[in-house]
């Protein structure tokens, strides 16, 4: 009886003291949504540029800026995680 006593913990459980969120059901990450959210307010980005009502061209060019901005941040994201074993 001694050795199921001292049974290892499986390595995916959350100590609720060091991870508070662990008491109320869900813990863990989102890579992939905020890959898939990037890309959408990205695109989003884009589209609002092209269809709108834009009086001046300075909405367009900020609304640019910040979709170009928003994939080189996104495909930089990508390679990093890419090349990340290579370290």
């Amino acid at each position: 009886m001694a050795g199921s006593q001292l049974e290892r913990r499986p390595s995916t459980t959350v100590d609720p003291v060091e991870e508070p969120s662990a008491e109320w059901g869900w813990h863990g990450r989102f890579p992939r949504g905020r890959e898939i959210g990037g890309w959408i307010s990205a695109i989003a980005m884009f589209v609002m540029a092209f269809v709108g009502n834009h009086v001046a061209e300075t909405e367009r060019l900020w609304l640019l800026g910040f979709g170009v901005a928003l994939v080189a941040a996104l495909v930089g994201y990508r390679v990093r995680q890419r090349t990340a074993w290579r370290r």
